[in-house]
């Protein structure tokens, strides 16, 4: 659990200062963009699901699982396993619950909030398009907390897996290592996507 934890905070705090680079990064742009003779367009967001889709997916997802495998789990619950994969400490199943979904529901609410601050920004600064199409980012900014979610419910799935089957179904680890690598090459698309916009608007 203090992987996860670490990992989560990692890429909030990530996430909070790339949306601060990226937003001043954008009025950077859009200031120092010189007069053009195409037309400009004004982006007028507004609040839309695909936002927030896959960290609510995931929050419903997590929540259907823990309705399927609760009834069979024990009283006491393993969490927290040695390197050869036995159990290290045990908790309660309402315990167990609790602390792999109330994540889930903050990482969702922080997503929504997340996306309702970009567009409450766009709305009073009355952006044009620029090196950045506004929509992408909010949309970018919004899913991308599906990461740490993902994480947190492969966990969960895990400790079901091993409880109710007794067999894991990978190491912590080598899941966080292939959704912080998978991520990094999505951040990497969308910087240079970016980059190639700015340089074509230049």
């Amino acid at each position: 659990m203090t992987i996860i934890l670490i990992v989560s905070l990692v890429f909030i705090f990530g996430l909070g200062l790339g949306t601060v680079v990226f937003w001043f990064f954008y009025k950077k742009m859009t200031k120092s963009e010189k007069p053009v003779t195409r037309k400009a367009v004004t982006y007028s967001l507004t609040f839309r699901w695909k936002y927030i889709l896959l960290p609510v997916a995931l929050l419903l997802l997590a929540v259907v699982l823990g309705a399927i495998f609760y009834p069979q789990l024990t009283d006491e619950v393993a969490y927290r396993f040695n390197l050869d994969g036995s159990p290290k400490s045990l908790l309660s199943r309402e315990a167990i619950a609790s602390l792999t979904l109330i994540p889930q529901f903050i990482l969702a609410l922080v997503s929504a909030a997340t996306v309702w601050g970009i567009i409450r920004l766009s709305r009073s600064s009355g952006q044009a398009e620029g090196a950045i199409n506004p929509e992408s980012l909010v949309l970018f900014m919004g899913n991308m907390l599906a990461l740490p979610q993902i994480v947190i419910g492969f966990v969960m799935l895990d400790i079901f897996s091993y409880n109710v089957y007794s067999r894991h179904l990978m190491p912590l680890w080598l899941f966080a290592l292939i959704a912080m690598a998978i991520a990094i090459v999505v951040l990497t698309v969308f910087f240079v996507q970016i980059i190639k916009r700015s340089r074509q608007g230049g």
